[in-house]
């Protein structure tokens, strides 16, 4: 006898609608992925095993039977994925961008290493903080997960410029001299310019010191050519989330760029940490979908790339005319996805946030640098990627900047927003 599930699946028609045909969504770790990526992952691989590699002509690489189809899907995966990214080596098998990251801590670093990374102050993720895997996995008995103890554990922060949105090179140096940590981590949750991976990469070679750059939320734009290359300036591995400026599956990825002796030494860590190290199956359903992604983003991810960067300064130019102040303007407010609104002087991030989520703009409310308290933070964090993918382009973010300051301001908004939105309800790219 069946089960009634009604009620579940009028949940989901309820968030389709929603989210899907009514909101304007410019939250900057989301996307809609095509239809394409979307219903090839309903396929008989969810409930399938394929621990290990795929086989390969005269040797059983994997600890189950019955993998010659996912083979194949996982080979062309990782191949499209070197191609995409002009690199050497390709890890399709992490489930997440902070599965990746997770895989590379627990492939490589030690109990009682050293590590620099960015702070959540200054936006990086909370997974290179003392209490994610960083801190945890430096973590020896007896060490505390904060900074400033004699028995801290041994992770830094890189110094910053005055603006507290770019990494000081020469500050930078005298701290990876000093400390010589066993890692750098760099990339960031709130991503507005590259980080100087050339400017610290020879250092860090001279010392033999690895960078790992999380590229979680601009690995899209990176693909596209319109962020930074962090593999050709010098990082060791390039982990990433495979759901936000890359608009494939929720899934993540590590790839690099070694040389022999370079993949000798380094790019078994990646394999460790991945398999057994963070995970056993790794989601075999979704790699269908992330072929697929790679695909539409080698024949449309540059002019994808340049029109969502492109939108996200008309969008702060826009918020800031209507009298909020977007941080960095004096930099052109950003070289990403995303921009940075600081709304202090209209009650904040989470009221700002909910004023618009209250007139179907969903975004999120983000620490800015200086602030302390992660849950009651001074600005708003917005992304272009979904809706750039919808077909807006330069003056429709414009038109949509006068929105969010009115409802920022109080006003109300929503039957313009959903408007506006009725116009885009296509989907790009694909």
């Amino acid at each position: 006898m069946p089960v009634d599930t009604k009620d579940v699946f009028t949940i989901v028609e309820k968030q389709n609608q929603w989210r899907g045909r009514e909101c304007i969504n410019l939250i900057a770790s989301e996307n809609t992925p095509s239809l394409a990526v979307r219903s090839i992952q309903l396929n008989d691989f969810m409930g399938r095993y394929a621990e290990g590699h795929p086989n390969t002509a005269g040797k059983i690489n994997r600890y189950y039977q019955g993998t010659r189809y996912i083979d194949e899907i996982e080979t062309m995966a990782a191949k499209e994925m070197k191609e995409l990214f002009r690199c050497a080596q390709a890890e399709v098998r992490p489930y997440s961008g902070n599965n990746a990251n997770t895989a590379i801590a627990m492939g490589y670093l030690r109990g009682g290493d050293a590590v620099i990374a960015n702070s959540t102050d200054a936006g990086g993720h909370i997974s290179h903080s003392f209490f994610g895997i960083m801190g945890r996995r430096i973590q020896t008995r007896g060490q505390v997960l904060k900074a400033g103890k004699e028995n801290s554990v041994r992770l830094s922060f890189f110094p910053l410029s005055a603006d507290r949105y770019h990494i000081d090179v020469k500050k930078s140096i005298e701290l990876i001299e000093k400390n010589k940590p066993n890692l750098l981590v760099m990339g960031k949750s709130l991503y507005l310019f590259p980080d100087p991976v050339k400017e610290l990469a020879p250092l860090c070679r001279e010392l033999e010191i690895p960078i790992l750059y999380d590229g979680a939320h601009v690995l899209g734009l990176i693909a596209g050519g319109q962020f930074q290359d962090p593999l050709a300036e010098g990082a060791t591995w390039l982990t990433g989330s495979t759901h936000k400026t890359f608009p494939g599956p929720q899934r993540g990825v590590i790839l690099g760029n070694l040389d022999a002796e370079g993949e000798k030494k380094y790019w078994g860590a990646a394999d460790r940490g991945v398999f057994p190290g963070t995970s056993s199956n790794h989601h075999l359903y979704s790699l269908p979908a992330l072929l697929v992604a790679a695909r539409e983003m080698k024949a449309h991810g540059r002019a994808y790339a340049a029109q969502i960067c492109q939108n996200a300064v008309a969008l702060a130019r826009s918020i800031e005319a209507c009298g909020i102040p977007v941080e960095a303007k004096e930099f052109g407010y950003t070289r990403s996805h995303q921009i940075a609104v600081n709304v202090s002087a209209h009650g904040g991030g989470v009221k700002a946030a909910l004023a618009l989520e209250a007139n179907d703009i969903i975004c999120n409310y983000n620490m800015l640098p200086g602030d302390t308290d992660a849950q009651n933070p001074s600005g708003l964090r917005i992304g272009t990627p979904e809706m750039t993918r919808f077909g807006m382009k330069e003056g429709d973010f414009t038109v949509l900047g006068e929105l969010i300051a009115d409802a920022i301001k109080g006003k109300t908004v929503k039957d313009k927003v959903n408007q506006l939105r009725a116009r885009f309800l296509e989907m790009q790219y694909i």
